[in-house]
């Protein structure tokens, strides 16, 4: 495997996040054969920047997660998904709460099932 990049939604705890559409930190880890995943960096978005109000814009523009090769969080819509696929970034969801449990499990081949996208939690904020 070449180094990928994989991003994970977080809360301020530290656990993954409900749903990528609203989470506004992502941490960064590199991954390759070679090492453990490394956190290389933490993506801080605004509101305004955050997955859902990028989908529902549907300006065209890039958005900082174009730049992973997989992200993951507990829950995302469909439309995200696959705005984000057009760009080569893979959204998956997970059940599992801690992020260096996800990656791994993600490199396994094993990552646990995500949480149903709830449309109502997407659009009342």
């Amino acid at each position: 495997m070449a180094e990928q990049l994989i991003a994970v939604a977080v809360t301020n705890d530290g656990t993954i996040a409900a749903h990528a559409g609203r989470a506004l930190k992502w941490q960064v880890y590199t991954v390759s054969d070679e090492a453990a995943p490394c956190l290389a960096w933490t993506l801080d978005l605004t509101r305004f920047g955050c997955l859902h109000e990028w989908h529902v814009r549907g300006d065209g523009n890039r958005h900082p997660l174009h730049f992973v090769d997989i992200a993951l969080a507990a829950s995302a819509g469909e439309g995200v998904r696959q705005k984000l696929q057009q760009r080569g970034t893979e959204l998956l969801t997970t059940r599992e709460v801690d992020p260096q449990k996800a990656i791994a499990a993600y490199l396994e081949g094993n990552l646990p099932e995500g949480l149903p996208h709830e449309t109502v939690v997407c659009h009342s904020h």
